[in-house]
């Protein structure tokens, strides 16, 4: 559990504060920043007024959707934090209560963009809870691109390595990463929305000219969605590739099965015609009757063999 800090910003430079009753009143310059567990809001509902509505979707243990609330003190907003560890890809609520001199970020674990954020804030100089707010989601949504970056180079590796040498291994790593893909892009599409939200609806706790830059972000989540679902058509072309590999492999393993099988076909009717029990059989009494049915046999073999080659049989 992180330890809550409480920070006033004024101009992108950070004072710490000890005494959070001191954050219950605008300071004469700047905001309060509260970077906040979930466990502290015990403590912060009752002095800033939080909805229990809001606070309940904090504390639930069941994954929040990306939504925004309008109160009467505040805004309630969720975000997903994005993160992709080659293997699985994790998204992290990030709650956030928005107030006229306040930011309240509450998480469950470690957010990078939060880490990120504090030099962004003190190179733009940032003073206004509501530009804090637009950075930080700004930094969330680009997050996605880096993300899915990654997510298209595994899918390239992974389509090199069907096409070189398939494996079993190959269709549960399909499997896995297109429904990861389909369900991230199943939470984009909230997202998205509360971004638009931002972007259109009249909120007074964002000034007119800020809001307009939230169309930006609106733009890149449109992207965004449109380049996981491209993802998601890959996935599946990517999954026809295996199935075709794999039959293209059955029937080339068939092939030589066949081929063999052709090639020994006549070799066992000769060996068949001599095993039989007669005593008349021609060249069975001759001197050099094995080898030469075995020379037969071999020149027989061989000639299949070289036949099967040069019409690409084999």
């Amino acid at each position: 559990m992180n330890q809550m800090k409480i920070r006033l910003v004024n101009a992108g430079i950070f004072t710490p504060v000890d005494d959070i009753e001191l954050t219950l009143n605008p300071p004469a310059e700047g905001f309060y920043w509260i970077d906040a567990d979930v466990d502290d809001l015990e403590l912060l509902q009752p002095l800033f007024n939080l909805h229990d509505l809001a606070v309940e979707d904090c504390l639930s243990d069941e994954e929040q959707r990306p939504k925004i609330e309008i109160y009467e003190s505040h805004y309630f907003i969720v975000v997903n934090s994005i993160r992709f560890d080659d293997e699985e890809i994790f998204l992290r609520a990030l709650n956030i209560f928005l107030g006229r001199h306040f930011i309240i970020t509450v998480t469950k674990q470690k957010i990078h963009e939060l880490r990120v954020l504090k030099p962004i804030l003190w190179e733009q100089e940032v003073g206004t809870p509501d530009r804090f707010l637009y950075l930080l989601i700004d930094l969330v949504v680009d997050n996605y691109f880096a993300v899915g970056d990654r997510i298209e180079v595994r899918i390239e590796k992974l389509e090199e390595d069907i096409l070189m040498h398939t494996k079993k291994s190959h269709l549960s790593e399909i499997i896995g990463l297109r429904s990861e893909i389909l369900w991230l892009k199943k939470m984009l599409g909230p997202q998205k929305e509360v971004v638009n939200t931002l972007n259109k609806k009249d909120l007074r706790l964002i000034d007119d000219q800020l809001q307009k830059y939230f169309s930006d972000i609106y733009e890149n989540a449109v992207k965004i969605s449109e380049t996981f679902d491209t993802y998601r058509d890959l996935m599946g072309n990517l999954r026809e590739a295996y199935q075709s590999s794999i039959a293209n492999r059955a029937n080339e393993i068939m092939r030589v099965f066949t081929a063999i099988t052709t090639i020994f076909m006549p070799l066992t009717v000769i060996t068949g015609i001599y095993g039989m029990n007669f005593e008349n059989i021609p060249e069975i009494h001759t001197t050099y009757g094995y080898y030469g049915v075995i020379g037969v046999m071999v020149t027989l073999g061989c000639g299949m063999l070289y036949l099967f080659r040069k019409k690409e049989w084999l």
